[in-house]
């Protein structure tokens, strides 16, 4: 890809080297384990009343005493560039400028249809984060959270990508962003919320089936951002597209239980299969229109 000197993005909150803060959530079982103990002493009962009076007053004032304890702070900086490597501040710098695209791109299709974009916040951490949908770590993979409208990632998952799952390159990692980023489309144009609404009271397989519906949406939406960066702007090379499919093929879920050594069950699947998922950002890739990722009209 020809991304170095693309525009790099406003919206990237950088986590990295970052111990996630405390939360009143997280704090709960530790309390409720010293609770026994405090309310037996005068003392102690003392103690807990000027600590809820001082963490609500806090919160009352817009202060998270609990993140300020544990050394969370008020700021999101992450850690300095020299703490990386040039390789790692290399892939930072990458993905911001695949966000900046996605925006420009995302931007236009909304105006044109007569929308106003909102754009994403792109999180880097390293490990293990926090998130208006809960605690989560690297193992999860990149994911995007529609309580806080931010996209999550460990860079670290690109070499997973490559290494665990045979696809390597630029446009295969710029491919996985796109998707996070397909979501986030789908929560402004309120097709995250109906998903949700129609999954209440069905059977497991039918959510699955519904969540299959909703990720191979995000696949196309992910094609019709590689549609504007290959016609509108040429920031791809020969073989790109061939790398993004290779990706989407090794995260179907079809072949993810196969290497588990899994009996394939397609009513366990929640992303779809590696045929579906090219399919879909194929057909996003190639016509570039939001009326060709209709992924819940007729067969996923």
């Amino acid at each position: 890809m020809r991304w170095k000197d693309g525009r790099r993005s406003d919206n990237v909150d950088d986590r990295r080297g970052e111990s996630p803060p405390a939360s009143a959530a997280g704090a709960a079982p530790m309390v409720l384990r010293l609770l026994p103990a405090l309310l037996k002493t005068k003392t102690g009962r003392t103690i807990l009343i000027v600590a809820v009076v001082v963490i609500f007053g806090g919160k009352l004032l817009g202060i998270d005493v609990l993140s300020l304890l544990a050394g969370g702070g008020a700021s999101n900086s992450g850690g300095s560039p020299a703490q990386f490597s040039e390789r790692e501040q290399q892939r930072a710098d990458f993905v911001s400028v695949i966000l900046a695209d996605t925006e420009d791109t995302w931007r236009e299709i909304f105006r044109v249809n007569g929308l106003q974009y909102r754009d994403p916040t792109l999180v880097l951490f390293s490990g293990r984060v926090n998130s208006a949908c809960g605690l989560a770590s690297s193992a999860v993979g990149p994911f995007y959270c529609p309580g806080d409208q931010q996209v999550y990632i460990d860079l670290s998952f690109f070499d997973d990508l490559s290494q665990r799952h045979g696809a390597p390159g630029d446009f295969a990692q710029a491919y996985v962003l796109a998707h996070e980023v397909g979501h986030h489309v789908q929560t402004l144009l309120g097709i995250s919320q109906k998903v949700q609404q129609l999954g209440r009271g069905r059977s497991q397989a039918d959510v699955n089936a519904l969540s299959v519906r909703q990720e191979l949406q995000a696949d196309c939406f992910a094609g019709i951002w590689g549609h504007a960066a290959n016609t509108q702007r040429q920031l791809l090379d020969p073989g790109d597209l061939e790398e993004a499919l290779r990706a989407a093929t090794a995260i179907g879920d079809d072949r993810l239980q196969r290497e588990a050594g899994r009996q394939v069950v397609p009513d366990s699947f929640t992303h779809g299969s590696s045929e579906q998922r090219v399919t879909w950002f194929r057909r996003g890739f190639e016509g570039g229109l939001l009326d060709n990722c209709d992924t819940f009209a007729g067969a996923p």
